[in-house]
């Protein structure tokens, strides 16, 4: 019986007790091994930003996900104090914002290869800060790593993450209260011998609403690798030898027209000195080139890739 005056308060009790763990859940955080789709996520964000990466420089930086772990964030920024330089980034759909961070090694490597660099000079290690050119350079990197990062949440959702500002001091990069909950994933870098890192934090109020499509592995999608393996078969790739032709024309000829062949003949060419030049690897055609001369030497200078019908990878392991 409910006296005048008084309500019933049992069904908010009950609404209540019914999601208090799911409240208390939301505050603690769910574990990243709870979340395969995550790792899957960060992984394939690495080999985007990579493809994004070769065609920007002359030579592609080897990236791979080293960890991902439940932080608070503002022990994960204190270790990059005075380390390295963040991007805020801003999740349009999803109202938040992320932090990415390179530190100071990476920027500093990926600057020389971006200008031709071929990490011949002693890396630069005096801590200072950016110049405007490096500082452009460095924008348009996390730039585009932002675009890998929304490519790769595809499966999860649709989210467009845009470059707010850059940040070299890691109190003016929070995202929230320092012990609120978060997701760090950290990548290791390799590039012209030397290394860098690159880091995520996402507060985990970010994640929450993400939870049932992160939970599920996705078929065909792999919950991350072995690193380690990873690096040493890329290693062992890079320093196979390898031969490559420089093919400026070429003629058909039957036999009995190569049998006439005798010494003094000379072969009329229809190249010109503009002829692209092809540059192959075992008959493979890979680029097309501009013939150049340097120091009494020819040279060819790469112009364009030769886009191939398949896989070349692909037809490797099918034979």
């Amino acid at each position: 019986m409910i006296e005048p005056g008084t309500y019933d308060d049992s069904e908010e009790d009950n609404g209540a007790k019914f999601d208090l763990p799911q409240r208390l859940l939301d505050a603690a955080g769910i574990g990243v091994d709870r979340l395969p789709m995550l790792h899957v996520v960060f992984d394939r964000m690495a080999r985007q930003y990579i493809d994004i990466l070769r065609q920007m420089a002359a030579s592609a930086p080897y990236i791979a996900v080293q960890s991902v772990r439940n932080d608070r964030i503002g022990d994960a920024l204190d270790v990059y104090e005075d380390k390295a330089i963040i991007a805020v980034l801003h999740a349009q759909e999803w109202d938040a914002r992320i932090l990415l961070g390179f530190d100071k090694q990476f920027i500093f490597s990926m600057v020389e290869l971006l200008l031709g660099g071929d990490g011949e000079e002693e890396p630069f290690i005096e801590d200072r800060a950016l110049t405007s050119v490096e500082q452009r350079l460095a924008h348009k990197m996390f730039t585009e790593a932002a675009q890998a990062m929304a490519s790769a949440f595809e499966a999860i959702a649709d989210v467009t993450l845009k470059v707010e500002r850059l940040e070299t001091r890691t109190e003016f990069a929070q995202t929230g209260r320092r012990s609120n909950q978060c997701v760090v994933c950290q990548m290791a870098a390799e590039l012209i011998g030397r290394e860098g890192e690159i880091f995520i934090v996402i507060p985990q109020s970010v994640l929450n609403p993400l939870r049932q499509n992160l939970t599920q592995v996705l078929s065909g999608e792999v919950a991350g690798r072995d690193t380690r393996w990873t690096k040493q078969f890329q290693h062992e790739i890079q320093k196979t030898e390898v031969k490559l032709t420089a093919v400026l024309e070429e003629q058909r000829l039957t036999l009995d027209e190569v049998a006439q062949f005798e010494v003094g003949l000379v072969l009329e060419l229809n190249a010109t000195p503009k002829t692209p030049v092809r540059l192959e690897c075992n008959r493979q055609p890979l680029f097309n080139c501009k013939l150049g001369q340097v120091a009494g030497s020819y040279t060819v200078r790469i112009d364009e890739l030769i886009q191939q019908d398949g896989d070349l990878l692909d037809d490797i392991i099918s034979n």
